[in-house]
């Protein structure tokens, strides 16, 4: 799904992946309801011991330990994502900067959750929280978010010529 191969960053538990951009793309390309349900999928299929987790992990002690509020974010973020672009920016979906800004308010939702998450799991504080688990990662979340967008408008007409 984008988090078998990770980067581990020295100084956090969070690593580099590719994973914060896939459930933005799910939710675009799904709509909310089946982008979150694909989402749900993923984290129920590492749960139950399939390796689609970081580094081929997997189980529940992965979604309880301190990124696990990230998956779980994941769910959220492709919700929130596919709700915006079936809603309210349905008519300037095939623009850029519409799915942009759609995806970059998904990937906050999963920063948030994931961002409570480790600071409840871990009783790490608001700024030191921010410093380990989403400053880091900005940059590349923006090229991420970019490459989906590329990618959202490159796919979406050719599946929705087939459905």
């Amino acid at each position: 799904m984008g988090s078998w191969i990770a980067i581990p960053l020295p100084f956090t538990p969070v690593p580099v992946a590719l994973a914060s951009m896939v459930p933005s793309l799910a939710g675009a390309l799904l709509g909310g309801k089946y982008g979150a349900l694909s989402m749900a999928v993923y984290a129920l299929l590492g749960a139950a011991g399939v390796p689609v987790f970081h580094n081929f992990t997997a189980g529940p002690g992965i979604l309880a330990g301190p990124t696990g509020g990230y998956i779980a974010g994941y769910i959220a973020s492709a919700f929130l994502c596919g709700l915006l672009l079936e809603g309210p920016f349905r008519k300037k979906a095939g623009s850029f900067w519409v799915p942009a800004i759609s995806m970059a308010l998904g990937l906050g939702a999963c920063y948030l959750l994931g961002s409570l998450w480790f600071m409840y799991s871990t009783g790490t504080g608001l700024v030191p929280t921010l410093v380990l688990c989403v400053f880091p990662f900005l940059p590349g979340d923006v090229l991420k978010t970019a490459a989906a967008v590329l990618l959202f408008r490159r796919l979406r007409p050719v599946l929705q010529k087939r459905l």
